[in-house]
């Protein structure tokens, strides 16, 4: 933006500002009075560069720097008057335009011009001005969006890191408790689990390859406490290997498939679905209702839909659907 200005003021000062003083008869005027006509050009762009970079963005600041540029645009009005009333000659009379009523009688042709040239300036700076700072304005506000929501979504993974490390904490418990055979696979897999979560909480995306493995390890893990009663299905087809995803994020939904999908002594599925084709993702999740009250068991899910809605906004769609038999997730996710 600030090319695009310097641009604008280049061709005023260079094309706009000398056509419209052409206009005027001022060979004549620079002829006889040539201190006359250098004082009232040297003002006109004086005038036009103090209001684009004082009394336009003085307008936008403090209370006392809103006073100073309406001082400013008073000074600019008085020493306006002051050049416009120096009287340069006294015009005769002619026997030609005896017959003709002038409105102003008492103003002469070079302080019409005065004037004239001083609004156009006076309107065309305000006018720059106005927009530059207009957008100024706007791009700042855009900066503290973006740094707010930047924020909000570290506070939302911070959130959703310890609430699954604690969940998967709780189950390797209950494997070693029970003396289960499949307690050190488990240990391991969480052990590279948390590498992959350690090395994505210093990025903003991960491929989505690496975060559908994830995903895959942790089902795995998952799997190993559960027994005949609980079929999983996992399902993952990723055509391009380079696109780019949030990480941390589908897992919460495949978490709340086993925190809720899962009964070790009636029938139940749960059923995971990952695919992507030309940027856009499409990943839904299917379980049984086993109701288990917990502590903060909607934080999760919540937060996912609070990152979705920062990260992708007017660019995902997330419909959740839940009876008292079945608890249905499908998300979409338009990627590039």
């Amino acid at each position: 933006m600030k090319n695009v200005s310097a641009y604008i003021d280049i061709v005023f000062c260079v094309i706009v500002l000398p056509m419209m003083i052409l206009l005027f008869p001022v060979e004549r005027w620079y002829h006889n009075f040539q201190w006359y006509v250098c004082m009232v050009v040297v003002w006109l762009y004086l005038l036009y560069f103090s209001n684009r970079f004082f009394t336009v963005p003085s307008l936008f600041g403090s209370t006392r720097m809103r006073v100073a540029g309406i001082v400013a645009v008073t000074l600019s009005v008085v020493v306006t008057y002051f050049m416009s009333v120096v009287t340069l000659y006294t015009p005769k009379v002619s026997i030609h335009d005896s017959g003709i009523t002038r409105i102003f009688p008492s103003i002469q042709q070079y302080q019409q011009a005065v004037w004239c040239l001083f609004m156009i300036v006076e309107a065309f700076s305000f006018a720059v001005g106005l927009l530059l700072q207009t957008n100024l304005q706007r791009a700042r506000r855009r900066a503290a969006e973006t740094e707010r929501d930047k924020a909000e979504i570290e506070l939302y993974k911070a959130q959703i890191k310890p609430h699954f490390m604690f969940n998967t904490l709780n189950s390797l418990y209950g494997l070693f408790l029970t003396e289960n055979k499949n307690a050190l696979e488990s240990l391991e897999k969480f052990i590279s689990m948390m590498r992959y979560m350690y090395t994505s909480s210093h990025c903003d995306r991960v491929l989505l390859a690496d975060e559908a493995n994830y995903i895959r390890q942790y089902v795995e893990l998952q799997s190993l406490r559960l027994n005949e009663m609980t079929e999983v299905k996992m399902c993952v087809n990723i055509q391009s290997d380079s696109v780019l995803v949030p990480p941390m994020l589908l897992v919460t939904f495949v978490e709340n498939c086993f925190k809720h999908g899962s009964s070790p002594i009636e029938r139940s599925e749960i059923a995971i679905t990952l695919t992507e084709s030309g940027g856009e993702l499409n990943f839904s999740t299917s379980n049984h209702i086993f109701p288990v009250k917990r502590i903060g068991e909607h934080m999760g899910i919540e937060n996912c839909r609070r990152r979705l809605e920062l990260l992708y906004p007017q660019r995902h769609r997330l419909e959740i659907e839940s009876d008292e038999i079945e608890y249905n997730v499908h998300l979409y996710v338009k990627l590039l």
